[in-house]
């Protein structure tokens, strides 16, 4: 939006509603009127009042924002007119100009906003005008989605007109620029000065989220290269947005503490922050964190119930973390619920087994009018899954179209596979596949291929992996899964087959790491590291556990010998400490005798580690609680809590 010129004095009441001249010049009423968004009133005093010479062209800039703001694209017109007509473009009054073009811009008549650029008579046009001029109509161009044009204007207004961009200019075309050439603009940026202006650093700090991971930390360094002073809560909360959204939680959580410390330089984090700190202490399970931000939100924000998107969260930061007390004593304290709202509880519900709840809170969900979505369908058919709720999850599926509107998608497809695979129904989840509407993507016959490691099916095993890696050829996970089907089945030719595929497209398995917070830090064990500086002590405490563990059963557990297997045939040796042991140990060595300690792992808990872990639940009268890849496991007096169905 254009600029408008400011006034020498406010405007009083009297002024305002078109009373005595000398309190306010009559083009500064018609100003401020558009200034408080009384465009009609403004237009009106445009028309009927009897300034000398009418109409004075200081009004005329405000007249041209009223009508936009109006959708009055003839109005806009007429000024346009008028004003060419009285001698006051194209060049001589840069507010005008800015304001025609901006209006013409936010009525989508970009030609026209071009055409009075092209009769801007650029040599003699002061440089400031030409900018001024050049940044609207960018601007425009950004707005409406055509960065094809703002990048043509942006290249005319350098090369061809000589005109030099500012911070104004960056602003419109990092964001709709191609992820590709945003480091250009970032270059330029730097040559020119710019890139220390916090509204650019900031802009490029949010751009660079969008890239993933890598421009997370293209992110992380524009914000590094801010002076401190001039980071303000904009800078915070996009560097912290753009390590949550890239699941790189560890490094938002380290970022809030900074940004709570000397280094913020009293920045006080909003409800954007704590969303986005609540989504990485929930990833982590940063449990000390993310009740330290609760507490934060309970003693600044009275009314914090009454925010979704933040009620939400802690609703999620609870469930992930294993309090599903708190989640559900926060959700039954909200005021109003969005199907956000009761989806996360459900999913939450859903991941620690306890699927009859999750289908008690949907049927509550859907009595008090509160529509499903696809997201909510997901969550429910998840639950019933992890739950073995065969009959029920058949149900909601089969009916979700004609009772909710809702036409199932992959996602919906792959959790049906899943349910009905878990539940050894492996021959209706392969029809349920050849029937669906879509092709199969990768999600579907990975969770086929998982079932089939459950229930050691080799032949179906078989065909899932073949068409999983033909549609997702580096995922590294379902080759690991097939080399434990064929490890399972003895048939340590196939394991060296899958092995050799491995080694052809240069993959290696995903490292299992588990995290475990102490004292608000974050502990993060890979499985067989010995970078802890606890490492000794733990590796001794796990071999001891190890030996307490064999005397009690008689010997290993299948699948462990299942993966020695798979190492032997791969020539490499066995892994023998899982990170999730490391990270129990660590627990047992630093906690409290009876307090509960809670892990968090990136991938599937194995057969191995899951018995361990029971066993050592009874034999160090410790509960253990383990948040896998997809659900929760509470070890406690040895048993799990998901009846040994994951």
């Amino acid at each position: 939006m254009a600029t408008e010129p400011s006034t020498s004095a406010p405007a009083s009441p009297a002024a305002v509603a078109g009373g005595d001249d000398s309190l306010e010049p009559w083009s500064a009423r018609v100003r401020t009127l558009t200034r408080l968004g009384r465009h009609r009133e403004a237009l009106a005093l445009l028309r009927h009042g009897d300034p000398s010479p009418p109409p004075h062209a200081l009004a005329l800039p405000a007249a041209v924002i009223s009508c936009a703001k109006l959708h009055l694209a003839s109005g806009v017109a007429q000024i346009h007119a008028l004003a060419a007509k009285r001698g006051l473009l194209p060049s001589s009054d840069a507010y005008l100009l800015s304001a025609l073009l901006s209006s013409y811009s936010r009525l989508r008549l970009l030609p026209l906003a071009r055409q009075l650029l092209d009769e801007l008579p650029l040599a003699s046009t002061p440089p400031a005008t030409a900018r001024t001029a050049f940044n609207s109509l960018i601007s425009g161009c950004a707005l409406h989605g055509v960065p094809a044009g703002c990048f043509s204007l942006f290249r005319r207004m350098r090369v061809a007109a000589g005109v030099r961009f500012d911070a104004v200019t960056l602003l419109a075309l990092v964001p709709v620029a191609p992820l590709g050439i945003v480091p250009q603009l970032h270059a330029l940026a730097a040559r020119s000065g710019l890139a220390a202006n916090t509204s650019v650093a900031n802009c490029l700090v949010s751009v660079y989220a969008r890239g993933g991971g890598g421009g997370a930390s293209l992110a992380r360094q524009v914000f590094e290269e801010m002076p401190r002073a001039s980071r303000d809560l904009v800078s915070w909360n996009a560097v912290i947005s753009a390590h949550a959204q890239n699941g790189l939680a560890v490094e938002a959580v380290e970022l809030y503490r900074r940004m709570r410390g000397p280094e913020g330089g009293g920045v006080e984090p909003d409800a954007v922050t704590l969303v986005g700190v609540l989504s990485s202490c929930a990833h982590t399970g940063a449990r000390r964190v993310g009740l330290d931000v609760e507490r934060y939100v309970r003693d600044t924000i009275p009314g914090f119930r009454d925010n979704l998107p933040l009620c939400n969260a802690l609703i999620n930061f609870h469930a992930r973390c294993g309090s599903l007390a708190q989640a559900q004593e926060l959700f039954d304290e909200m005021p109003e619920r969005s199907v956000v709202s009761w989806t996360t509880l459900i999913i939450g519900y859903g991941m620690h087994g306890q699927g009859d709840i999750a289908v008690d809170l949907f049927e509550t969900m859907v009595s008090e009018a509160t529509a499903p979505d696809s997201v909510a369908m997901v969550g429910l058919l998840s639950a019933c899954s992890h739950a073995g709720m065969y009959d029920e999850g058949r149900k909601y599926f089969s009916t979700m179209e004609r009772d909710y509107c809702l036409r199932p998608k992959l996602e919906h497809y792959t959790c049906m596979v899943d349910l009905l695979g878990r539940a050894g129904r492996l021959d209706e989840a392969r029809e349920l596949i050849a029937s669906m509407p879509m092709a199969a993507d990768g999600a579907v016959w990975g969770a086929l291929l998982g079932a089939c490691k459950i229930h050691k099916n080799v032949e179906m095993g078989e065909e899932a992996f073949e068409r999983v890696v033909s549609l997702e050829p580096a995922n590294v996970g379902y080759y690991v899964l097939m080399a434990n089907i064929y490890a399972d089945a003895g048939q340590l030719d196939g394991v060296a087959k899958v092995r050799a595929a491995m080694r052809r497209r240069g993959l290696r398995k995903e490292p299992g790491c588990s995290y475990v917070e102490h004292k608000g830090k974050v502990h993060l064990f890979m499985a067989d590291d010995h970078s802890h500086p606890q490492a000794r002590r733990i590796y001794e405490l796990v071999v001891e556990l190890e030996r307490m563990v064999k005397e009690k059963t008689g010997g290993d557990v299948v699948e462990e010998r299942a993966e020695k297997a798979v190492a032997e045939a791969a020539a490499v040796p066995l892994v023998g400490f899982h990170s999730e042991k490391l990270a129990v140990a660590f627990g047992l060595l630093n906690t409290e005798a009876g307090s509960e300690i809670v892990v968090i792992k990136n991938l599937r808990v194995c057969g191995d580690c899951h018995s361990f872990l029971k066993t050592i639940s009874e034999l160090t009268n410790r509960a253990f609680l383990v948040r896998d890849a997809s659900r929760f496991h509470r070890f406690e007096n040895g048993a799990c809590s998901c009846r040994d169905y994951w």
